[in-house]
């Protein structure tokens, strides 16, 4: 099924007396990723869990499609993954990748083949302590796919694997959900991941985080040549990383 547009209308949340978002209006178009990235505490995660409907916002709507955030992860259509697998130890990889489709009613029937896209052949039986720790990842970005979601949310995926693994996962895993027509939000503290996953990135300032610049993703496919995606790659990142001066 492919991916909604996420709407978000003057949406800010405060805990307490500390302003952690002020208000903001974005449309994050269908089927693509957007990327949030900005300091420590700038709100980034706290946007991605009013997305996924685990917080409120204080003011504003957030429309996922013409959806309530709530009412999509109710029907399975919204899946979230996160930094810690978080993988149930005594179930195999097969068995924690169907755990949440199970419970949402949605299980893929082609879920053998999702956990061979993912790198995990011939480990559908093994358990998470026999795993590396990219591969209790992969296994984990499987489970967030294998209920085929609308919208993916995705908190610092890869942050808790060594460089090489993360530089594989980044490659690797973001086509899977692309080419299923996945809205997806990711958050991230690295800008070199964020021009290399997203279609968009959007930079937020220092608490209360706000928007201070838009930027489209528009790398050259491979055919095009490799020092010309490397020139790319870097004046986006420079573009990124000019924004996040300005807005400190």
């Amino acid at each position: 099924m492919p991916g909604v547009e996420i709407e978000l209308e003057d949406v800010s949340k405060s805990f307490g007396a500390t302003a952690a978002l002020a208000p903001i209006t974005r449309r994050l178009r269908a089927g693509q990723t957007t990327a949030l990235v900005g300091p420590s505490g700038c709100g980034k995660s706290t946007l991605l869990r009013m997305i996924a409907g685990l917080e409120h916002p204080d003011s504003g709507i957030i429309k996922l499609g013409s959806e309530k955030p709530s009412t999509m992860a109710s029907r399975g259509a919204l899946a979230m993954a996160f930094q810690d697998p978080s993988l149930l130890p005594w179930r195999t990889v097969r068995a924690n990748i169907t755990l949440g489709a199970e419970l949402a009613g949605t299980v893929d029937p082609q879920v053998d083949a999702l956990i061979d896209l993912v790198g995990l052949t011939g480990f559908g039986l093994h358990r998470p302590a026999e795993l590396s720790g990219g591969m209790r990842q992969r296994a984990a970005i499987a489970r967030a796919l294998v209920s085929e979601p609308e919208v993916l949310l995705l908190d610092e995926p890869f942050g808790a694997v060594d460089a090489i693994t993360r530089s594989r996962l980044g490659k690797e895993l973001p086509p899977i959900w692309r080419g299923r027509g996945t809205t997806a939000v990711l958050v991230t503290h690295s800008v070199d991941e964020a021009v290399q996953l997203a279609d968009r990135i959007l930079v937020l300032t220092p608490r209360p985080g706000r928007v201070v610049a838009d930027i489209d993703v528009d790398l050259p496919e491979g055919g095009d040549g490799r020092d010309v995606r490397e020139r790319v790659f870097r004046d986006l990142a420079g573009q990124v990383l000019d924004a996040l001066e300005k807005a400190a």
